[in-house]
């Protein structure tokens, strides 16, 4: 897949690493491609390449993911990013496809956005490729961020950038000061360590609290996971807030368009 110069001496474009082309391509987050990498599900040329680091000429070489072949950057003249926040509702699950029950990517059609859309936009959303950055859980709604850009996936999804994630928590009863500090200093569970969560807001509403949380990290299913071990029975959970977009007054099920910038 290296490449020699042309006979003026000009160099090609610069090589990449095949993680960062594909979510640059918006197929995937680099750590989702990392993972296809390595179960043998990419190939680059025709050959399959199941070792990560290995760096492709992004305009030239042709990218197989899955059994889907990619345009390659001289095939493709535009690359447009789209953003789109989605209010989902529970029981939809934050994956590219539909094989565990029905798919966030199901709701982002012309007539689910929030108010009437245009033409051009209509046209957008219908041929552009978009996933899920992160996850939230089947059992909880709330704010979606839905993207081609890889590489702003990878700055959210990485535990190293320490975005922030906000969300409504809903237990049925008073949460304990003992249980507040163990939740704020972080726990094992199962051989897991799950850090600490910040704990922002309380208020006490009848026979259930609702508890505004933050996270910084967010492993699978964490904050239902740290609950339960202590014995609380969670209502509800609804993420609130990524990075600097919240989720406001969107009603469930709709989806709007959003800017970077209003976002990191």
């Amino acid at each position: 897949m290296l490449r020699t110069p042309t006979k003026r001496g000009v160099l090609l474009m610069a090589l990449v690493r095949l993680q960062k082309h594909i979510a640059d391509l918006g197929i995937c987050s680099r750590r989702k491609a990392e993972e296809l990498i390595v179960a043998g599900k990419v190939k680059v040329n025709e050959i399959v390449v199941a070792k990560l680091g290995t760096k492709v000429d992004p305009e030239y070489d042709e990218i197989i993911v899955n059994g889907e072949k990619i345009k390659r950057l001289k095939d493709s003249k535009i690359k447009n990013f789209v953003y789109v926040a989605l209010n989902k509702p529970v029981d939809y699950i934050t994956s590219t496809t539909d094989e565990q029950g029905a798919s966030v990517l199901d709701l982002i059609i012309p007539q689910n956005h929030f108010k009437p859309i245009d033409d051009a936009s209509k046209k957008l959303i219908q041929s552009v490729r978009l996933y899920p950055v992160g996850r939230l859980d089947k059992d909880s709604e709330g704010l979606i961020l839905l993207t081609n850009d890889g590489e702003l996936t990878n700055r959210l999804t990485h535990p190293r950038y320490e975005h922030e994630k906000e969300y409504e928590v809903i237990i049925d009863s008073i949460l304990s000061k003992d249980a507040k500090n163990i939740l704020q200093k972080g726990m094992t569970i199962e051989g897991e360590s799950l850090q600490g969560i910040q704990i922002i807001k309380e208020f006490n509403k009848g026979r259930v609290t609702i508890i505004t949380v933050i996270l910084k990290e967010g492993k699978n299913r964490q904050i239902r996971k740290m609950f339960g071990r202590l014995g609380y029975h969670m209502v509800s959970l609804k993420r609130t807030r990524i990075g600097k977009l919240n989720l406001g007054v969107l009603p469930i099920g709709r989806w709007k368009f959003v800017k970077k910038e209003h976002i990191i």
